[in-house]
């Protein structure tokens, strides 16, 4: 999920249709387009109306206005058996990508998930891909701190998010830490962090967020009138409105919320978001 500030504009995507959508708060218009792939994750580059998009198996550079399409160069490996997920971009311009077992079907329909197939992959500018941890369930969460000592990354299906140090210069990461885990509604999904260096994290099957204080103890609950949250940025004029996704999954008949788009004033303001450095 994206706010992009040139724009005052919000992207997200829509893993199983395969599609990014647009919304512009200002007329409340909203735009789409559809990919070849399972989209999970668009990002800032360096590079002005050049987005980095996550699909299934690669990256691309992508440029909504005229909607060109061409391939970054990084190509997941074992897909379709795996696939992207979240994604995020680091203080020195680096993108961070996790993966975990592909549970979307060719024709967009829900297979299972599971295992701990997932890799989460760091793309320097130059275009070398670090291999930076395996064994992750579904990779989610994917935020560093504002001093740029930490990195928070987390596993859905181990309903945790571990805290590494992180190296500004060098982009490397230490050990995990514990965080964040346990918790008893539902399991992490995405998050965002607040220019206090607190982490909102997006609760799937939990109809929350909760704001998490820099010590890993919960400071505060925001309720969401539907299940399944998958993840949040801060965007407007002054970063305080948090834009939050939220997704419809098998047996949500019932819930005639699922899969919006909502929009909370907050007393909190966010932080710019970080572009891709792209190499040439």
């Amino acid at each position: 999920m994206l706010w992009h500030a040139d724009e005052q504009a919000v992207y997200w995507t829509d893993i199983n249709r395969f599609l990014i959508h647009r919304f512009d708060p200002e007329n409340g218009s909203v735009k789409s387009w559809l990919f070849d792939e399972p989209v999970t994750a668009v990002l800032l580059t360096d590079r002005a109306h050049t987005l980095a998009v996550c699909v299934g198996s690669r990256i691309l550079l992508w440029e909504p206005s005229s909607d060109s399409r061409r391939d970054h160069g990084f190509r997941l490996p074992n897909w379709p058996a795996v696939r992207l997920n979240d994604a995020g971009v680091d203080p020195r311009g680096s993108l961070w990508a996790g993966s975990m077992r592909n549970n979307v079907n060719a024709d967009g329909s829900e297979s299972e998930a599971g295992g701990t197939d997932g890799v989460l992959y760091r793309i320097d500018p130059d275009g070398t891909v670090h291999r930076c941890q395996d064994q992750i369930g579904i990779s989610n969460t994917l935020v560093w701190s504002r001093d740029k000592k930490r990195f928070y990354f987390g596993d859905s299906l181990a309903n945790a998010i571990w805290v590494y140090d992180y190296d500004e210069r060098t982009g490397a990461i230490g050990q995990p830490k514990p965080f964040f885990s346990g918790f008893s509604r539902g399991m992490p999904d995405g998050s965002t962090i607040d220019e206090q260096g607190y982490v909102w994290n997006c609760r799937w099957g939990g109809g929350c967020i909760v704001r998490v204080a820099p010590s890993g103890q919960v400071d505060s609950i925001l309720e969401i009138p539907t299940r399944n949250i998958t993840n949040c940025t801060f965007g407007g004029k002054h970063l305080n409105i948090l834009y939050i996704t939220t997704a419809a999954a098998p047996g949500d008949a019932g819930d005639r919320l699922a899969g919006s788009l909502f929009a909370v004033e907050t007393n909190a303001r966010g932080v710019p978001e970080k572009r891709f450095r792209i190499a040439g």
